[in-house]
């Protein structure tokens, strides 16, 4: 049984497609993911920062995030608890589980139509027009976390390697499985071995021989235990290839692809454990206004249901899905649906006059005078478009910060950060010294940038108000299309009342390594005003990047070499030729030295992928013995405290305290133990990493086996990254081409349109 985290897009394409037509590409988060993302996570939550010597010691930002995560996730739990009648979505279930499956099963089969199975729709809900803030708890601050690790007893983790080796289980599991189950994780594994599924990067292959040595005759592939557990580990999968939900059908086939015997029963167990959570969402017809009442927990009913339902379409049959989910990312999208709901409805802040925001509007150029205009008006604005049009919400930043208003941009890594960052700073110096109406002075503080994870965490930004709310009046959120439900319902949730907030970033990247579509999902259900900017990215590489976006690979003239592509025949010499352009050919021909070039390559596993080029790119740039882990000072880094998140730096030293690194300007100490789940080599990225970056120069590969990951997403995401020069080591021939004009996103299954339609009045 290995511990090596298996690529997760096979096993996620089985659990939400089972067909043969869906390629394995990129918008399946988990390959372009770091290796930290699976193994050990649990564990790191838990372990806390090893670095108990300080009196005030702070905890890492990683864990800062993860215990405001918690802290959010308790108080929607609560509220959810607090709640009257039936829940509208997200609760769980009323009745049994049993009664869920023959209601499913009867609508499925045509014996009884939806409405007579599931009873009227819900009403929609009556949005007040000024809601009343919700009481929110404290933020917690680092300082005030355990100074000293985190994580299970020492005798309890002993006690895990005991019964893991019993198992035939890798004892390396030890910490995280200690870490997930608790206190009895002992007890809890010899009364059901697939308890060990819920590890990172443990296939059900792997937990059922674990479960044979520890069971003997009493395990079979019947076993309700198993079925479970199963069932929770597809639903899992889904959730690392970005779905917040599957649909029972396609559950129930991949369960049974999965040997299970019963995958109704399975999925009724699931259930009935509150496991997982089922909804029913009503299907509109193709080309019908949505409906105000579409979604509702199975079970759940409202007894003004019948009476509150409009006239039309009474007595009429509706479709129905029946959707099965994880409680967290069923909380956290209706905990996003609620907050972006709140924006929608309520009026912004009365920050500055109208005669004051039209002046801003009339200062500005195109579409950000579109975008000034739209934000003075509205609790929510989208905003698309590609680099350029970054220079937009910076317009729109500066005439709000001259309007008194305190607004905040923030990034979801340092990357995008500081890349905003600097635009700011340019405009800054360009920009009159006087504003529209209330101008600040030519020495006032220009608008700031902050990660997401440090505005939540309160490392960054303006800090809490006295309700727990985010000290603002305006957030820019930057690179939208990397928020996932969970980071977006945080974020939502913390924002206070009249605050306006702005998603802006390019719809044609990768969506967010986590669950959801967040940014997709709000375009397409245009529920507030959308600005998409008139700024055509410059040069050649824009008009490569631009012609992508729509599907089409043109020849573009490169006269400064711009655009080069090199051929290559196999793995071998696109890694030997990689090589050669970062350390020779780019810094003589066009001046970019390889500190300053970025490699993009499909995944980390293969000939050519992460490991394979990192690896070589190192002997070359900087060799050395790898004393510290594999790593040497020098080295170029990527360090990931949490799953999803990359910071990118250089190794500085390592002593006892752990790897010593400089990312984005500060000192990170990662703990030897961590270093191995958590660190790894920069040189070379896959395009999620390399999300929210620019560099001068870009070498992007693509060996003959990265046709299974290409996508038009991914390369637009790739090729998109460079900002002066581009060299693609070409291996694939014609599937370049075929993937931009004939593989679009992969789909993802999830709710927030139906969570919002019934709270947001229908728009033209």
């Amino acid at each position: 049984m290995s511990t090596e985290p298996e690529p997760a897009s096979k096993d996620t394409t089985d659990a939400v497609d089972t067909g043969p037509d869906t390629p394995g590409t990129a918008e399946v988060p988990v390959p372009d993911t770091p290796d930290a993302a699976e193994p050990g996570t649990p564990a790191e939550s838990a372990a806390g920062s090893g670095d108990g010597g300080e009196a005030a010691a702070q905890v890492s930002e990683g864990e800062a995030e993860l215990a405001a995560q918690r802290v959010e996730r308790e108080r929607i739990e609560r509220r959810k608890a607090e709640r009257q009648g039936p829940i509208d979505a997200g609760g769980k279930l009323s009745g049994t589980a049993a009664d869920l499956l023959a209601a499913v099963r009867a609508v499925e089969s045509g014996e009884k139509p939806a409405a007579a199975v599931f009873g009227a729709p819900e009403p929609a809900r009556r949005p007040a027009p000024e809601p009343v803030r919700r009481p929110r708890p404290a933020h917690p601050e680092p300082a005030a976390a355990p100074a000293g690790p985190v994580g299970p007893a020492p005798e309890t983790v002993r006690s895990v390697r005991d019964v893991l080796a019993e198992g035939g289980a890798p004892e390396s599991l030890a910490p995280q499985t200690a870490a997930l189950l608790g206190e009895g994780a002992e007890e809890a594994l010899r009364a059901d071995p697939w308890q060990l599924l819920r590890v990172g990067g443990v296939r059900p292959e792997q937990a059922d021989g674990f479960a044979r040595a520890l069971l003997g005759a009493q395990c079979g592939p019947d076993d309700e235990r198993r079925g479970r557990a199963v069932t929770v580990w597809l639903l899992e999968q889904a959730a690392l290839a970005g779905h917040t939900a599957l649909e029972l059908p396609r559950l129930t086939a991949t369960l049974a692809q999965r040997g299970v015997p019963d995958p109704d029963a399975a999925v009724q167990g699931a259930l009935a454990e509150g496991e997982a959570l089922a909804f029913q969402d009503a299907l509109d017809e193709p080309g019908a206004r949505p409906s105000r009442a579409a979604s509702g927990a199975v079970g759940g009913s409202d007894g003004e249901g019948a009476e509150g339902g409009s006239a039309e379409g009474e007595g009429e049959e509706r479709p129905v899905r029946v959707l099965i989910g994880l409680e967290r990312y069923a909380l956290a999208e209706e905990s996003l649906a609620d907050g972006l709901a709140r924006l929608v409805n309520s009026t912004p802040g009365q920050d500055g006059s109208t005669p004051d925001w039209e002046r801003a509007a009339a200062s500005a150029q195109g579409s950000a005078a579109e975008l000034i205009r739209a934000v003075a008006g509205h609790g929510l604005v989208l905003h698309t478009g590609g680099e350029a049009s970054l220079a937009e919400p910076a317009a729109l930043l500066r005439a709000a910060h001259a309007l008194g208003l305190r607004a905040w941009a923030a990034a979801p890594g340092p990357l995008g950060r500081d890349r905003f960052a600097a635009l700011l700073d340019d405009a800054s110096s360009d920009s009159p010294s006087s504003g529209p109406g209330q101008a600040a002075p030519a020495t006032a503080a220009v608008p700031a940038a902050v990660t997401v994870t440090g505005l939540l965490t309160g490392a960054e930004g303006p800090g809490r108000d006295a309700d727990g709310a985010l000290d603002l009046d305006l957030l820019v959120v930057l690179d939208a299309p990397q928020l996932d439900v969970e980071a977006g319902a945080l974020l939502a949730e913390s924002l206070p009342d009249g605050a306006r907030l702005v998603l802006t970033g390019d719809p044609a990247v990768l969506w967010s390594v986590g669950p959801g579509r967040v940014f997709a999902d709000l375009l397409a259900a245009r529920l507030c005003p959308q600005v998409a900017s008139r700024r055509p990215d410059p040069g050649p590489l824009g008009e490569l990047v631009s012609g992508i976006g729509i599907g089409e690979l043109g020849q573009v003239e490169a006269p400064g070499k711009e655009v080069v592509i090199v051929p290559v025949r196999d793995a071998g010499e696109a890694v030997h030729r990689t090589v050669q352009l970062v350390a020779d050919s780019v810094p003589r021909a066009i001046g970019v030295p390889a500190e300053e070039t970025q490699v993009i390559t499909p995944g980390h596993g293969g000939a050519a992928g992460t490991r394979a080029l990192n690896a070589a790119l190192k002997e070359r740039l900087n060799p050395g013995p790898g004393r510290f882990g594999g790593f040497d000072p020098g080295d170029r880094v990527v360090h990931s405290p949490t799953p999803g998140r990359v910071l990118p730096g250089r190794v500085v030293g390592a002593d006892a305290d752990g790897l010593h690194l400089s990312c984005a300007g500060e000192t990170v100490v990662v703990p030897q133990d961590r270093v191995e789940g958590s660190v790894r080599h920069g040189w070379a990225l896959t395009a999620h990493q390399a999300l929210g970056g620019r560099w001068p120069a870009v070498v992007v590969v693509l060996p003959g086996d990265a046709v299974p990951a290409l996508s038009r997403p991914w390369i637009y995401t790739a090729f998109g990254r460079a900002a002066r020069h581009l060299s693609v080591v070409h291996g694939v021939e014609q599937a370049l081409p075929r993937a931009v004009s004939e593989i679009p996103a992969k789909p993802r299954t999830t709710r927030l349109p139906v969570l919002l339609t019934p709270q947001v009045p229908a728009t033209d």
